[in-house]
C-alpha cells in the first residue's frame, strides 16, 4: 500500500481474527482517535505510568496532570513571562512530559499510525515486526506502543543522537538487535530511509515512516490541535481580548504542525513551521547538521501541508544548546530568579523543555518581534520532550563551550545573546509563491527517491486533500470498535 491507501474497512479477514485472538490473550483494549481528544474514562488506578502495561494506551493524550488557568483546567503548560521572553505576547509551552513511558508525545504519533493498520488486518502482530524509523522520540514511542501489544517493535535511528535515548532502547527493546543505527545524526534522514527500504525487502517487517503516514497528521489535528485550543479558551475565560495569534511548531516529522491546521480552523491563528538554521531547508534550499535533535531533517515530510503555512522560522543550535544549559545549571537558574526576576516556580520547571522545545520557544519570540503582537495576543508552541533526554548532550556542551563550567557571567551572557537580544532575522512570511517553492522541495524526496506518483504527490497541494483526510477518523474508530468488541470489550474504555 501507498501512503495514501488507508484502510477503512477490515481488508484481512484472517489476519483480523489473528489479531483478536491476541488482544484477547493479552487483555488490551485500544483507545479510539476520539479518545485521543477527550480522555475515556479508563481504571488506571495502580497502574504506573512508566510501565509497559497495555492500559497506559488510555494515557495517550495532552491531558495528563492537567494545569488550572483560573477556575478551568487545561493541557499541561507552561506560560512563559515577559521578564524571560522579552516580548509583551503571551507565550505558553505545551509539555510532553506527561505522556505515559517516554515522557514526550511522539507516542501518541505512534499509536496512531499503527492502530489503522493493526485493526484492519494489514499489521498481525503475531507474525511481523512494526519499524520505527526516527531521529530519537517516535521510534521510542513505537517500541513501547509495540510492547504494550504485545508485538516486536524496531527502532531505526542516526548514532549520533543522545546517549539517553540509546539507553532508553537499549532497555525496552525485546532484543538488542531491534535497535538499528544509520550513519549520522539528526539531518540524515535520508540514511534512516535507505535502512528501511533494505528492511522492507523482509516480508516480516511493516515500516511506518513518521515522515510519510497521514495519521500521524491527523492524530494531531485533531488531538494536539483541540488541546492547544483549549489551552488558549482556558485562558481566554480570564482575558477576554485575548486572540490566537499564532500556532508555532518545528517541523521534524510535521505530524504536531497538524494542530497548526486545527488552530487555524477553529481559531484563525498563523501557522509558523520551524526549522534549524543550520539545515534552513525551507527558508533557503539549504542544508548542513545541526544539534536541534528531533527537527530539521534536510527534507520536506510528505504529510507537511506546506500550502498552509503563514510563517517559517530559523533558529540556530547555538541557542539552544547555550539556553539548555543556562535553564538547567544552578548558576543560570539563580540569574534568571535573582537578576531578570522570574519566577523560581516557574524556573524550576523549563527543565520540561528539551533541545526541539527551547527551539519552538525562541521561534515564537521571533514570531512575536516579527509581527509585532502584543499582551492580547497568544502564541501556543510544544515541548516535546524534557531536559533529561539531553544530560550528556549539555555535558559536552560545558565543556567545549564554556570550559567545563558556567557562573553567572556565561549566565548572562547567553541571556542576552539568545533571550533579551534576540532578533527577527530568518523569518519569512510565506505568500502563494513561497509556499509553492517550499512545496516543490518536497520532489526530489518523495518522487524522485521514494516512488510516490507526481500525482499524488501533486494533490496534497490543495486544502481538500487535507481535509478529505480528516473524514476518514469515524472509519478508524468503527474499526476499533469492533475489534475492541471482537475481543470482549464492550467499549475501548
Amino acid at each position: 500500500m501507498t501512503p495514501f491507501e488507508l484502510p477503512t474497512d477490515i481488508v484481512d479477514a484472517d489476519a483480523h481474527r489473528r489479531v483478536v485472538a491476541h488482544l484477547r490473550e493479552r487483555r488490551v483494549a485500544l483507545p479510539r482517535f476520539a479518545d485521543l481528544v477527550t480522555p475515556a474514562k479508563a481504571d488506571l488506578a495502580g497502574v504506573d505510568r512508566d510501565s509497559l502495561d497495555p492500559r497506559n494506551l488510555f494515557r495517550v493524550h495532552w491531558w495528563n496532570d492537567p494545569t488550572p488557568v483560573g477556575a478551568l483546567m487545561a493541557p499541561r503548560h507552561l506560560e512563559l513571562p515577559k521578564a524571560l521572553t522579552g516580548v509583551d505576547a503571551r507565550i505558553v509551552v505545551m509539555l510532553g512530559r506527561p505522556f505515559p513511558i517516554i515522557h514526550a508525545h511522539k507516542v501518541l504519533a505512534a499509536y496512531a499510525c499503527l492502530a489503522p493498520r493493526l485493526v484492519s488486518g494489514l499489521f498481525d502482530p503475531t507474525r511481523l515486526r512494526a519499524v520505527w524509523p526516527s531521529t530519537g522520540n517516535y521510534c521510542r514511542g513505537g517500541v513501547a506502543i509495540s510492547r504494550m501489544l504485545g508485538c516486536r517493535g524496531v527502532a531505526v535511528l542516526p548514532e549520533g543522537m543522545s546517549a539517553e535515548r540509546f539507553r532508553w532502547l537499549e532497555a525496552h527493546v525485546a532484543d538488542p538487535a531491534d535497535i538499528i543505527r544509520t550513519p549520522g545524526t539528526e539531518s540524515n534522514v535520508k540514511e534512516i530511509y535507505d535502512a528501511c527500504a533494505r528492511l522492507a525487502e523482509d516480508p516480516e517487517a511493516m515500516i511506518f515512516n513518521q515522515f510519510s503516514e497521514f495519521p500521524n497528521y491527523l492524530v494531531h489535528y485533531l488531538a494536539t490541535g483541540s488541546a492547544a485550543g483549549a489551552v488558549y479558551e482556558a485562558h481566554r475565560e480570564t482575558a477576554p481580548d485575548l486572540r490566537f495569534a499564532a500556532f508555532v511548531a518545528a517541523t521534524g516529522s510535521a505530524g504536531a504542525i497538524a494542530a497548526g491546521d486545527r488552530a487555524k480552523d477553529d481559531h484563525g491563528a498563523r501557522i509558523v513551521a520551524v526549522e534549524p538554521l543550520e539545515c534552513p531547508t525551507m527558508l533557503y534550499n539549504g542544508f548542513g547538521e545541526h544539534n536541534i535533535q528531533g527537527v530539521g531533517d534536510k527534507h520536506i515530510p510528505l504529510i507537511h501541508n506546506v500550502m498552509n503555512a503563514d510563517l517559517v522560522v530559523g533558529v540556530s543550535d547555538a541557542a539552544t544548546d547555550d539556553l539548555d544549559v543556562l535553564f538547567n545549571t544552578q548558576a543560570g537558574r539563580r540569574f534568571l530568579v535573582e537578576r531578570k526576576g522570574v519566577d523560581a516556580a516557574l524556573v524550576g520547571q523549563l527543565d520540561a523543555l528539551g533541545f526541539s522545545g527551547i527551539c519552538n520557544v525562541l521561534a515564537a519570540i521571533k514570531t512575536a518581534r516579527r509581527l509585532r503582537l502584543g499582551p492580547d495576543d497568544m502564541l501556543v508552541t510544544l515541548a516535546t520532550d524534557g531536559a533529561e533526554l539531553y544530560d550528556s548532550e549539555r555535558e559536552d556542551h560545558l565543556a567545549t563551550r564554556f570550559g567545563g563550567s558556567f557562573d553567572a557571567v556565561d549566565a548572562a551572557e547567553a541571556f542576552g545573546r539568545h533571550l533579551l537580544g534576540g532578533d527577527a532575522d530568518h523569518v519569512i512570511e510565506l505568500g502563494r509563491r513561497e509556499r509553492d517553492r517550499v512545496f516543490n522541495l518536497g520532489y526530489y524526496t518523495w518522487v524522485e527517491q521514494q516512488g510516490v506518483s507526481v500525482a499524488d504527490f501533486e494533490r496534497r497541494r490543495e486544502q481538500r486533500f487535507w481535509r478529505g483526510l480528516r473524514d476518514l477518523v469515524p472509519a478508524f474508530d468503527a474499526m476499533i470498535d469492533r475489534t475492541n468488541r471482537d475481543a470482549g470489550f464492550a467499549r475501548a474504555a
